[in-house]
């Protein structure tokens, strides 16, 4: 049984990413006054026109949901929110909430992320009427089973229309059966998930200015490390640059280590050698601790020693 959750979406928001084609995109709400819970990773959200478009026009794999700063969320995704530019969300925004203190550059907003990978966008042609059951009177969205036969009904619509695509994220043929799908993270999800996977503080120091906290690859993304959360810590900025450069790295026991290379190449370091030896900060129970293999591969192929 898989849940999907058709959302209301916005006609210049799905034009433009229809025609960008992104790996990802954070479906956002104005306002963060509860967690999306609707759905869970690997199942479907669903992008509904505002009526008279009364259609089913794409969909992503829902993979992550998250409250955080309007500047978060444009740092993290940029135009894969759906907009061209950051003063742009914020007008948005501001016209959503119908508050203009929001224009101004000072505030700060927090916003509902909806983060979804491998997208799709349908052309107009197989566009899909929405289920009868889904009242104009929605403002949100509504949530479907394939349990029941309309759920079951809009499943196999998608997969009609997905099997002729070149890439079918769903992976369903046509009366194929429910399955939920492995999200594959791009850049933007993998920062936010590894930041609320350790509840917003840096894995060393116990930071928590938000701002300077970096979601960081143990093994970079250039030389084949994944977006996958177990290939990340939250780090304060700095102690990410030292990361990144090998002056720090993490024991297989999960303690901070810092290279006598700090002191020989810099004639400094004080603070870094303060925190020699602190056992990381383990991220929830739910999150993907740090992989032993990405650990191993950065202390044999980064660390200065």
């Amino acid at each position: 049984m898989i849940t999907m959750f058709v959302a209301i979406t916005d006609r210049s928001w799905f034009d433009l990413l229809s025609s960008a084609h992104p790996d990802e995109v954070n479906f956002w709400q104005p306002s963060s006054r509860t967690t999306f819970r609707a759905l869970s990773p690997g199942e479907l959200l669903l992008f509904k026109l505002h009526s008279p478009n009364d259609y089913i026009v794409g969909g992503g794999v829902f993979s992550h949901a998250s409250n955080i700063a309007l500047s978060i969320a444009w740092d993290a995704f940029g135009p894969k929110n759906g907009v061209a530019s950051l003063a742009e969300m914020r007008t948005r925004i501001a016209h959503y909430r119908r508050d203009k203190s929001l224009l101004d550059a000072r505030h700060d907003p927090v916003i509902g992320c909806r983060v979804l990978t491998q997208p799709f966008f349908l052309p107009r042609e197989s566009w899909i009427p929405v289920p009868s059951s889904f009242s104009k009177n929605i403002v949100t969205g509504k949530r479907f089973s394939t349990r029941d036969a309309e759920g079951r009904a809009l499943w196999d619509a998608l997969g009609e229309r997905l099997s002729q695509a070149a890439d079918n994220p769903v992976g369903a043929e046509r009366f194929g059966a429910p399955r939920l799908v492995k999200p594959r993270l791009g850049q933007g999800a993998f920062r936010l998930e590894v930041t609320d996977g350790y509840e917003r503080r840096c894995a060393v120091s116990g930071e928590r200015t938000l701002p300077i906290l970096d979601a960081a690859h143990i093994r970079a993304y250039s030389d084949g490390g994944e977006h996958a959360p177990e290939n990340g810590l939250l780090l304060r900025t700095d102690i990410h640059r030292l990361f990144d450069l090998g002056y720090v790295t993490v024991s297989d026991d999960h303690c901070f280590e810092v290279s006598h290379r700090l002191k020989a190449d810099f004639d400094n370091g004080k603070h870094y050698y303060d925190l020699h030896g602190t056992r990381l900060r383990a991220p929830l129970p739910s999150f993907a601790p740090p992989a032993r293999d990405a650990l191993d591969w950065h202390r044999e192929n980064r660390y200065l020693g």
